[in-house]
């Protein structure tokens, strides 16, 4: 899937509840209650409290084909009935980060960093979507959406732990961890 928008709505309606938001790096947003995700072209509905983030779909970045086949073939779709906790995670890097060429943030990425090999090992528990905003102009440079489980909620922490220990983490300047429950998954 390349190129297809999405709006996140942080307010008071939408099937998403908020359980927590924590300011990782620097400052938070406004909190709210509940989440709505828009996808597509479709204009949001006005709303006069909370937050809209947009961000896109794009081209795999930063991996090799081989790589690229491995998260292929164990990355599960989006909206299956059993994952009913999601994390909305904001992230904005600095522009130490931006100024690197794309060899040298490659090399920090998987070289260093192991971003694709650490992801792997929580597939297909945990699944994700990578949505860019940089040249959106938006606060935040991605939006990365995460779907799983109740019962992999403790895979899904080991695994922010691990990216956030790692040497691409240090030019994160701000981040907001978003928790949500999706409201059908609380009588299961």
């Amino acid at each position: 899937m390349t190129g297809r928008l999405a709006t996140f709505i942080g307010g008071t309606a939408g099937p998403w509840q908020v359980v927590r938001m924590d300011p990782v790096a620097g400052p938070s947003l406004e909190k709210v209650t509940r989440l709505a995700i828009i996808e597509g072209n479709r204009v949001p509905v006005p709303h006069e409290d909370g937050w809209l983030l947009r961000g896109v779909t794009s081209h795999a970045r930063y991996v090799t084909r081989r790589e690229q086949d491995t998260l292929s073939a164990r990355q599960p779709g989006l909206g299956r009935p059993a994952a009913g906790c999601a994390a909305l995670i904001p992230i904005r890097k600095s522009a130490s980060w931006w100024n690197l060429t794309q060899d040298e943030r490659r090399r920090i990425f998987e070289t260093q960093s192991h971003h694709i090999k650490t992801g792997i090992k929580y597939l297909p528990a945990v699944a994700r979507r990578l949505y860019h905003c940089r040249d959106l102009e938006e606060p935040f440079d991605f939006l990365t959406w995460f779907e799983y489980a109740p019962a992999d909620a403790a895979a899904f922490e080991q695994l922010v732990a691990a990216l956030r220990k790692s040497e691409e983490w240090r030019y994160v300047e701000r981040e907001i961890d978003i928790r949500l429950v999706r409201d059908d998954a609380a009588s299961r």
